[in-house]
């Protein structure tokens, strides 16, 4: 199927849709629950505002990505890296100069 120059509401349940690819498509408000998006490639996308809930984001790779105002709670990050440092290690510096004060 292929949809060029179109607006519609899809409802899509229970399909596979593997090897889709969407170029200048506006999906803004597109609801994903139990989706399987592994070893997609998503370049030039706009993602703020967006929610992501119970996720395995494991593996992926972030490059030249905005990140402003960007917040991790209650994730895993085992092996995570920041420019090559691994997030836990400084996570755990942090808070043990934190807990003396700020003191190192």
């Amino acid at each position: 199927m292929k949809l060029d120059q179109e607006k519609h509401q899809i409802g899509a349940m229970h399909c596979d849709l593997s090897g889709s690819s969407f170029e200048d498509v506006n999906m803004s408000g597109a609801s994903f629950r139990d989706t399987n998006l592994s070893g997609g490639s998503y370049c030039d996308v706009n993602l703020s505002g967006c929610s992501v809930e119970d996720a395995n984001l494991s593996g992926l790779q972030l490059n030249e990505a905005n990140l402003v105002g960007a917040q991790l709670t209650a994730c895993r990050m085992d092996g995570m890296t920041i420019d090559g440092i691994e997030v836990s290690e400084l996570l755990k510096v942090w808070k043990a100069q934190n807990a003396n004060g700020g003191e190192s």
